[in-house]
């Protein structure tokens, strides 16, 4: 489950160990989306400073109740090239990784890839973070890598993007992916807004056979409005992916 504190952090300290103790009892892995509004790479220094303090009031609560990780958009880039964008970023997500180590909140940082082009958050980008900051990894949204600009949408693709998150941070980062599935609805200048599995051309059958084919572990977040009925889908249509490749194996 991941906690949502998209618009604030909506638990009080006090509240957290009862969330703990809940969902170890339940065996539910934890995990946390901060605001929304989060732009570290804005070109007013107020706004920087405002979106280090969500990004962090996320990650220690996350951490009091037992989280493993939050997730977050980093920013937008403005009429920054590509580089700068990924220096201001860098350098923000690398302050902000260090006061929580200095804190001793071992949660792992996964800023998340974005589904329109003018946001940062391509796939690269993320790959390129996590080899640079220790304890930083990708959260790899499919719909919105396919949202960008109407790709990632084979499986081929999605072979070729998780071998692509292997090779930078390492096999084993593949055995603790934390990733969102979602349908989604998209124009020439990306996400537009998240639809019902069935009501997108989102493959998800062929991601979920791609996971299972390559034996991926970890976490899948279901962003679908109608959120009960397509994660009860995304299982069922997992455990078919696994029977098969049992099967062929």
């Amino acid at each position: 489950m991941e906690l949502a504190f998209v618009h604030r952090v909506n638990l009080k300290p006090a509240q957290a160990p009862e969330v703990r103790d809940l969902a170890e009892n339940l065996d539910v892995g934890l995990s946390a989306h901060a605001s929304y509004y989060i732009n570290l790479n804005s070109p007013e220094a107020d706004k920087v400073r405002a979106s280090r303090q969500r990004l962090l009031s996320a990650a220690r609560m996350a951490w009091m109740c037992g989280g493993e990780s939050v997730v977050f958009h980093a920013g937008w880039r403005h009429d920054d090239s590509p580089e700068k964008a990924y220096e201001s970023v860098r350098v923000q997500v690398s302050e902000i990784a260090q006061v929580l180590r200095e804190e001793g909140v071992g949660i792992r940082l996964l800023p998340e890839t974005t589904g329109k082009v003018t946001q940062f958050g391509d796939l690269d980008e993320l790959l390129c973070l996590a080899q640079d900051i220790p304890g930083v990894e990708p959260c790899v949204d499919f719909a919105h890598l396919h949202a960008r600009r109407g790709l990632m949408n084979t499986e081929e693709e999605f072979e070729d993007a998780l071998t692509r998150v292997g090779a930078a941070v390492g096999t084993e980062s593949l055995r603790r992916l934390h990733s969102h599935v979602s349908g989604i609805d998209y124009g020439p200048r990306g996400e537009l807004r998240h639809l019902p599995l069935r009501d997108s051309d989102f493959n998800y059958v062929g991601l979920m056979r791609v996971l299972a084919g390559l034996r991926v572990a970890g976490r899948v977040i279901c962003e679908s409005p109608v959120n009960h009925d397509d994660a009860v889908l995304l299982a069922q249509t997992w455990s078919e992916a696994v029977a098969a490749v049992q099967e062929e194996s």
